[in-house]
């Protein structure tokens, strides 16, 4: 254990997560209150910063840094591609792919942004476009600076897997000191934050699932503490096991896959593929263009229209980069610079895609041609899309099980792979640490998830508290990562002038 890393984070967490349980009410308005203030006053600034983080790792991927090699010279990689980029994929989208695959295009179609088309055509496209955008190159552009840098110190340089090892560049021997310690210390909370979130997340629709199939009745709060005690016990043992985290990604991407070929044939296969190639093309046309777009033109609806959905997004995905970074920089020795660019940026985008496609496909499909149904306000919650979805489908019974199976494989590998990275940077970086506290990182972060649950009258607010907070570090943590993208291109520099 890192004391002054451990100690500070763990008081943190328990101090706010205590807070959020006796004071829940109170905690959600003082954290709404302040989500609104740096979301308005720095929406222009997340919006600039993750599309230079864009420019920024397409240009490191191309340049002439890309053949530096994450290890020794020569070094092959730790991992085949087929076991490698199973992992980065589950732990950097995982459950939000299956939560949002159907709800999120069928949200924008339903509500377009301002200045959207008002014809069903027009709709659906932009709200395809829209979701590439969330889900597209973006998100995995702040995973390859953090990444990158962690691994280029680790691999490279012999460093511990730590975050402010990647800042040594800039301050030298200082990021030994309280400077680093602080920079763990956000990292470690960030990650706690996002990952019993998603536990909350994941829950929710486990359970949504299983009230919508008719297996159990209005499931409560029991039930929701269960899947948790149920689903923290499976990570533990696979975060435990060795090489449980690569066996059990690839089982995850199996099964789903199984689940996206079924509704690609089951569905409207033509509608889904000429979608998926009109998407793809529009979104690359005006991806310079929704980038950069704030909603000033559409006046006051258009800036909220913006902040609500992709400045949050943007945030959100700043707050999980520490614990993506980490992970996908462990698993990354031996593929060279261009390689993880490519690999972190380009493959996993394309299958978000293809994803998107299908599932958002279908529903979009359902309500512009078929009987409706999805959308609206007799429509389903969004924890329940899917599953709505699949029962219009044949076999929607077998297929909503095996949905709930992906979900529960998803939020298995979240769980385990957000304990390794909180366990590796609160024992100061080490690569390997002891299946004992694997094992207690897992537990307590299934703990502070059952607590919030418990506590709160439906779940929500806590968790809404919870995530509100998440973002909230994306903010401090965006500047760690402006340094970050510093320190890795001076010390490319000494090494390929």
């Amino acid at each position: 254990m890192a004391p002054r890393v451990f100690w500070p984070a763990a008081l943190v967490v328990t101090a706010f997560t205590v807070y959020a349980i006796v004071f829940r009410d109170a905690a959600a308005r003082q954290a709404k209150a302040v989500q609104d203030h740096v979301i308005g006053d720095f929406g222009w600034y997340y919006i600039v910063l993750v599309t230079l983080f864009v420019v920024f790792a397409i240009r490191l991927g191309l340049g002439r840094f890309g053949g530096i090699t994450l290890g020794d010279d020569g070094e092959r990689a730790e991992y085949s591609l087929s076991a490698w980029l199973p992992m980065l994929f589950a732990a950097g989208m995982g459950i939000g792919l299956v939560f949002w695959g159907v709800a999120e295009p069928l949200f924008h179609y339903e509500d377009p942004r301002p200045g959207v088309g008002s014809t069903p055509a027009q709709r659906a496209d932009a709200a395809m476009v829209q979701t590439f955008l969330h889900w597209g190159i973006h998100p995995w552009a702040i995973y390859v600076v953090v990444g990158l840098a962690i691994a280029y110190s680790n691999h490279r340089k012999g460093r511990p897997v730590s975050i402010r090892w990647s800042l040594e560049s800039l301050v030298g021997d200082r990021i030994r000191g309280w400077r680093g310690d602080v920079i763990d210390v956000v990292a470690v909370i960030g990650t706690v934050f996002g990952v019993a979130t998603s536990l909350g997340l994941g829950v929710l629709q486990i359970s949504a699932g299983l009230n919508y199939q008719g297996w159990l009745h209005e499931p409560g709060k029991g039930l929701q503490v269960v899947l948790v005690v149920a689903v923290t016990a499976l990570a533990t043992i696979s975060v435990a096991v060795d090489k449980g985290i690569k066996l059990l990604s690839q089982a995850n991407m199996g099964v789903a896959a199984v689940l996206l070929v079924y509704v690609l044939i089951a569905g409207p296969t033509l509608f889904i593929v000429d979608a998926l190639v009109q998407n793809l093309g529009q979104y690359l046309q005006t991806l310079p263009r929704i980038s950069l777009y704030t909603g000033a033109s559409e006046g006051p609806d258009g800036t909220a229209w913006t902040r609500q959905w992709t400045v949050f997004y943007w945030g959100w995905w700043i707050s999980w980069a520490p614990f993506v970074g980490v992970f996908i920089a462990r698993i990354s020795r031996g593929r060279t610079v261009r390689e993880f660019v490519a690999g972190v940026l380009l493959v996993p985008t394309l299958l978000t895609f293809v994803w998107f496609a299908v599932f958002g496909g279908a529903g979009l499909h359902r309500e512009m041609f078929g009987g409706g149904g999805l959308s609206g306000a007799d429509g389903p919650d969004r924890d329940s899309a899917l599953f709505a979805l699949l029962h219009t489908l044949p076999g929607g019974s077998v297929t909503a099980g095996l949905a709930i199976l992906v979900i529960v494989l998803f939020f298995v590998t979240s769980a385990d792979s957000g304990a390794l990275v909180v366990n590796m940077l609160s024992s100061g970086g080490n690569p390997e640490p002891p299946r004992w506290s694997r094992a207690f990182w897992t537990c307590a972060q299934g703990a502070v998830a059952v607590a919030l649950l418990v506590a709160s009258g439906t779940g929500a607010t806590a968790l809404t508290t919870l995530q509100t907070v998440a973002i909230l570090i994306a903010l401090p943590f965006s500047v760690v990562m402006l340094a970050m993208s510093v320190a890795l291109v001076r010390t490319f520099r000494l090494e390929a002038p």
